[in-house]
């Protein structure tokens, strides 16, 4: 009996080895943390919570933790602090233009180190050339375009009737906006201003409004290598008289500063016929607009101009080899031509590429809502985003320099050129 009950023990025992030896190990998931800005308007976070689980969906093996994050700088404050903390952090959407700041901290790497097959080598050039402007230093690619845009003009066409003026029309040129914008402005019987002809907005992003104006009047606003401002350039400070003259002048938009923040409403509830703002608005304007409106490329100076804007992927250099290349796998996916599109129809941030615009989805709704390939057509005018080393300082200088012209306390020119003197001052070292 001792013997059978030996001989039943090792068989018991043989059968739990064998079942552990063939059961197979359950595979650990690539993790990864992913740091995203909400900054404008439209339903963001449930197209990227979206956006997320049809990737886990069809990678099982790699799961994603969306982080929201207010703007763009809330953002890259929070995936800087967690990675200080020793959190993970392998990816972001930050500011195109925060590309020197975090290669000089020295936080990402370049695509070109990861998409290393030629399947997403030819994926690194399917986008188009004037968003990667704001993510390529020195031959590599470090920012893929994603959350991106450009500035276009949105006017009121009940408005332009009410003034005279063809709906079908907007100012092609300065003197036309300025004029329109006279005719535009409403008063009530005792003088009040009711509704203003145009309005630029001049707090949140001052200078990328200027970077348009500056590049209409013929001039960008820094070099190629982001070591150099052209602050106190002729034309630069002739666009900042422009600007000025709008309001002081022609008496087309109000005098101060006109908030980034609560400007499309103004728009919306009819207190502006004509604003400039970031096409990422376009679909919060279309549906809460109770008037028809047109969505028109910005108005010439001496030529064309807008900077483009928005956000670009990046993954941090603190991610282990298996994370790059999860993270790698995620932003492909996610800018994929259907995605893209999709995402461009929910928000009005422009398609990345061509193939984008040659869906079906993007096709049939660009024909159905034509201001959807406004900002698109103007990508052929683009300059980039203003970007320098040092960037955040510098972006500061020129953001004072023109609320003190907007504000009245200095001129265009004395503003302009002590914003340039202190930005000789910081970069000087770069050169």
């Amino acid at each position: 009996m001792k013997h059978v009950i030996m001989r039943m023990a090792a068989a018991c025992a043989l059968f739990v080895l064998a079942a552990f030896a063939g059961a197979a190990p359950a595979a650990a998931k690539t993790e990864l943390t992913l740091y995203y800005p909400i900054a404008v308007g439209g339903p963001l976070t449930k197209v990227i919570d979206g956006f997320v689980a049809g990737f886990e969906k069809e990678n099982p093996g790699i799961k994603v933790n969306a982080i929201y994050a207010g703007n763009y700088n809330d953002a890259r404050i929070k995936a800087l602090a967690a990675m200080k903390a020793g959190q993970p952090a392998q990816l972001s959407v930050l500011f195109s233009i925060d590309i020197y700041e975090l290669i000089e901290q020295d936080l990402i790497v370049p695509f070109d180190d990861i998409a290393t097959t030629a399947e997403e080598k030819a994926w690194l050039k399917s986008f188009y050339p004037a968003l990667m402007q704001n993510g390529t230093y020195k031959g590599k690619t470090y920012g893929i375009p994603f959350q991106r845009s450009t500035i276009v003009m949105y006017y009121n066409k009940d408005a332009f009737k009410e003034a005279g003026l063809d709906p079908e029309k907007p100012p092609a040129s300065w003197a036309e906006m300025a004029a329109m914008g006279q005719k535009l402005v409403k008063k009530d019987a005792a003088g009040a201003v009711q509704r203003w002809g145009v309005m630029i907005p001049s707090t949140g992003y001052p200078y990328w409004m200027f970077g348009a104006l500056a590049k209409q009047n013929g001039q960008d606003l820094m070099n190629a290598d982001g070591n150099k401002t052209n602050f106190d350039n002729t034309d630069v400070v002739g666009a900042l008289q422009y600007w000025v003259d709008l309001s002081k002048k022609h008496k087309a938009m109000p005098e101060g500063a006109i908030e980034w923040g609560t400007l499309r409403t103004a728009f919306t509830e009819g207190k502006t016929a004509m604003m400039w703002h970031t096409t990422g608005n376009l679909t919060a304007v279309k549906n809460e607009a109770k008037f028809p409106f047109g969505v028109a490329m910005l108005p010439v100076g001496k030529q064309r101009g807008t900077p483009t804007g928005g956000g670009n992927f990046y993954i941090f250099k603190s991610a282990k080899p298996d994370e790059r290349k999860a993270a790698l796998s995620f932003i492909k996916w996610v800018t994929a031509p259907e995605r893209i599109a999709e995402w461009s129809i929910a928000t009005g941030y422009i398609g990345t590429g061509d193939n984008a615009y040659a869906t079906d989805t993007l096709k049939k709704y660009v024909a159905g809502f034509p201001p959807a390939a406004v900002a698109r057509d103007q990508l052929k005018y683009a300059t980039p985003e203003l970007s320098t080393f040092q960037t955040g300082q510098v972006r500061k200088l020129l953001d004072d320099a023109l609320q003190a012209a907007i504000t009245g306390s200095k001129s265009p020119a004395d503003a302009l050129k002590g914003a340039q003197q202190q930005a000789d001052r910081l970069l000087q070292p770069y050169r």
